[in-house]
């Protein structure tokens, strides 16, 4: 995927309304700066500091709203299952899911490039449609991967009025929603890849048993083993793959 794509999405989103705000808001006085020679005043517009304070969210708003989530909980999840303690280190983990965050998710950051920011930075819409315009397809990807349980227990809990469809589901009402579907799909994939690792631990706890070597720790024997076996079956293209096919694209 072009990786500009996703920084223009972001950045230009952010910027145009960084524009917007600035050139319709009341300006007031926000640092006073006194030296020798007098007093120099910068300001501040309301709204300007409002989005600046809301920037510190959005890494964290653009990663609940796509597969971040459940790619980095399975990865983290399968290291734990081989036993290699901190192998592959964090970073590393993080460092994967973010690009195959970034490839799972490309149809969708292409639909708001093409939809939202092109339209946008020529002029022919403002920047609550292309907003707008933006949010859309987010929010098909959200609930293509949402079970209904869990957008019907956010809209008992937030007493919502029921909706006619699930495009009318609220977005403050879909992103928990989507989350909670996302731990519950990641945990279960997680279940089903410490299955055969358990069971070689297994094997090999009951083999030093019977052999009377108590004091050998299984996880000496056990761990490689698992190494081995992982990289017979070529684990990795297995668990990439499985985790890419996992997700409900938009056609």
């Amino acid at each position: 995927m072009n990786r500009r794509i996703v920084s223009w999405v972001v950045s230009g989103l952010v910027l145009a309304g960084l524009a917007s705000m600035a050139g319709a808001a009341e300006v007031f006085p926000a640092v006073t700066v006194t030296n020798a020679r007098g007093g120099t005043q910068y300001s501040l517009t309301l709204q300007l500091l409002a989005l600046m304070t809301a920037l510190t969210l959005l890494p964290s708003m653009l990663l609940a709203m796509t597969s971040f989530v459940r790619v980095v909980i399975v990865l983290s999840l399968l290291r734990q299952a081989l036993g290699t303690a901190q192998t592959p280190p964090n970073t590393v983990i993080v460092g994967i899911s973010m690009f195959l965050t970034f490839f799972i998710m490309q149809p969708v950051f292409s639909e708001v490039y093409t939809q939202a920011l092109v339209p946008y930075m020529d002029g022919k819409v403002g920047f609550q449609p292309a907003l707008e315009a933006a949010q859309a397809p987010f929010r098909e990807f959200m609930l293509r991967q949402t079970r209904q349980d869990d957008i019907a227990m956010f809209m008992e809990i937030a007493r919502a009025a029921p909706v006619k469809s699930p495009e009318d589901v609220p977005f403050t009402t879909l992103v928990p929603a989507f989350l909670i579907s996302e731990l519950k799909s990641a945990f279960t994939i997680g279940f089903l890849i410490f299955i055969p690792f358990l069971v070689i631990d297994l094997i090999v706890a009951s083999v030093l048993m019977s052999m009377g070597m108590m004091m050998l720790s299984p996880m000496m024997i056990s761990m490689p083993l698992k190494l081995m076996l992982f990289v017979l079956i070529d684990g990795w293209n297995l668990i990439v793959g499985s985790l890419a096919s996992s997700f409900v694209m938009p056609r």
